[in-house]
This record gives C-alpha cells, structure tokens and sequence, in this order.
C-alpha cells in the first residue's frame, strides 16, 4: 500500500501537474504559431522575397546530390517563429507590467508601529 500512496503524492504534486498542463499548452501554442507562420507570414513576406530573388523552391536547392535547400528552408522556418515567438512574448510582458499595481506605502498599522519603534530606538541610546 506504501507504493500507491507514494505514487499518488508523486503524481498528483503541483509540479508535476503543472508541467503536464504546460505541456499541453506549448503543443497547442505550437501549432498556432507554425500555422501564423506558414500561413500568413509566409505567403505575404517570406513568398515574395525569394520570387525576388529568384529562389521560389527554395527545398530543391542542390549543390553535387546534397540538398541545402532543405536546410536553408529549416533555417528560415527557425528564424520567422523565433522573431513571431518575439513579438508575442514582448507583447504578452507589456500587458504582464501594465496589469501589476504598484505596491501601497504603509499602512496607517504600519506607519504606528515604526513610530513606536523609532522612539523605543531612540530612547535606548
């Protein structure tokens, strides 16, 4: 019985509860960021800057039998979803700064009470 309870306390922690929902998420947040990138910034930036230069099938770019293409393909790929990763979390920051307060001063309590200790500190000298 020792094992099952063990396990439970394992499984059902708030790290490991977190970590499987952030799991989740990031798959989900994934596919709407690959799917931004493929189909919208691809199509409106990405398609007529290599027809411009002359590259639109980037992936069958070959050099002796190797493919660079691919790789090159992969390496932009990378680069869009890390500059719209970017922009997201810097846009998801400024919301985070602009929703925190700003902490309160003292509280009337407070202020009494550091009173009562400047004249106690004061007083002992």
């Amino acid at each position: 019985m020792g094992l099952v309870k063990e396990f439970k306390e394992f499984a059902f922690k708030g790290n490991v509860l977190d970590l499987a929902v952030g799991v989740i998420i990031g798959g989900a947040f994934g596919k709407i960021v690959s799917s931004l990138v493929e189909d919208v910034i691809t199509p409106l930036l990405l398609n007529p800057a290599l027809k411009a230069a002359g590259a639109e099938n980037i992936s069958k770019l070959s050099w002796h039998g190797v493919t660079y293409g691919n790789f090159l393909s992969a390496v932009i790929s990378f680069f869009c979803i890390a500059i719209v990763l970017f922009w997201i979390i810097k846009g998801a920051n400024n919301i985070i700064k602009k929703d925190k307060a700003v902490p309160a001063g003292p509280t009337e309590e407070q202020k009494l009470l550091m009173e009562i200790r400047d004249i106690l500190k004061n007083k002992n000298l």
